[in-house]
């Protein structure tokens, strides 16, 4: 009879040392009105407002236990975009930058890096696509990755599909995620636990790594 392995749970993983936070595309032209998704695609953005309370936490708690906060931000410059992105800008005769470098899109929305934290930016939808991220991360010896951010169903997932690709244990906090498509965001979820990851809540997270940030 085979002996039934034994899985740690997130908890352990997270207080091991070798875990990361990385918050995805926190910027105005993904999360604020007046932005690329609110002006540009039509979408809702009311969602990415409520989540930064539990941003906020998370990243206090991951600066309180010394676990390294990593930012996936986006520029979206036609020139720095894949062909394939652009094809798809150009059906829609979309002629507008998001994210664009210097701009107030470009910037922080809610939550902000300190200066020593890493900020990687990516020009497709995986903060792993052409980005320094995967070297980062063996640097900091990381092997678990906690995700918060914007869209649950664009960016987060497709970070969390190459992580999980490239070996990392990916958990996705379910309530620091957001999507301007909540039909898209609750399917985002469920695929991620059922292949790719493993689903949290932001006081789980803080509960490990800074418990007296819930009292």
């Amino acid at each position: 009879m085979t002996a039934t392995k034994t899985v740690a749970p997130l908890s352990e993983l997270l207080t091991s040392g070798s875990a990361a936070l990385l918050i995805v595309d926190m910027q105005n032209d993904f999360c604020a009105p007046g932005g690329y998704i609110d002006t540009v695609m039509g979408k809702d953005v009311a969602a990415a407002a409520t989540i930064c309370d539990n941003l906020t936490a998370l990243v206090s708690a991951a600066r309180t236990a010394g676990v390294p906060v990593i930012w996936i931000g986006s520029d979206y410059s036609p020139e720095r975009i894949p062909a394939a992105m652009q094809r798809k800008l150009d059906q829609r005769a979309i002629t507008a930058v998001c994210c664009e470098p210097g701009t107030w899109g470009a910037q922080w929305f809610g939550v902000s890096p300190m200066p020593h934290e890493s900020v990687v930016i990516k020009h497709a939808y995986s903060g792993f696509s052409n980005t320094p991220l995967h070297g980062v991360l063996p640097e900091k010896n990381i092997e678990t990755l906690v995700f918060a951010g914007v869209q649950t169903q664009v960016c987060v997932e497709s970070t969390v599909r190459e992580a999980h690709s490239l070996g990392y244990i990916a958990a996705v906090v379910k309530d620091a995620v957001a999507s301007h498509t909540p039909p898209l965001h609750e399917a985002s979820l469920m695929n991620m636990q059922f292949l790719f990851g493993e689903l949290c809540e932001t006081t789980d997270v803080v509960a490990q790594w800074a418990p007296r940030l819930l009292s």
